[in-house]
């Protein structure tokens, strides 16, 4: 995983953030913020939709855990806007 993520290829380091999206309640959500953590400051479409969809994805299981993390952590508006839309329409 730490390969890909520090590799200069957007396509694997997007693989690394969403290899988990079928997961469900079996997703490692340390191991997920951990890889959102080191991508979310790279200024490319795909990373930052992928970071927000697997969020969206994640906060079908865990809303509480995802709404924090995106509170605290400073996610671009599209990564933010993906990772809240699951939460948003339930509230």
């Amino acid at each position: 995983m730490q390969k890909w993520v520090k590799s200069d290829n957007i396509w694997l380091q997007r693989t690394d953030l969403l290899f988990q999206l079928g997961y469900r309640e079996n997703t490692d959500a340390d191991l997920l913020f951990a890889l959102i953590n080191q991508l979310k400051d790279i200024d490319e479409f795909f990373i930052q939709k992928a970071i927000g969809w697997s969020l969206r994805e994640f906060s079908k299981i865990e809303p509480k855990a995802v709404e924090d993390f995106i509170q605290y952590h400073d996610l671009s508006s599209l990564s933010t806007r993906e990772g809240m839309k699951v939460i948003n329409k339930n509230n």
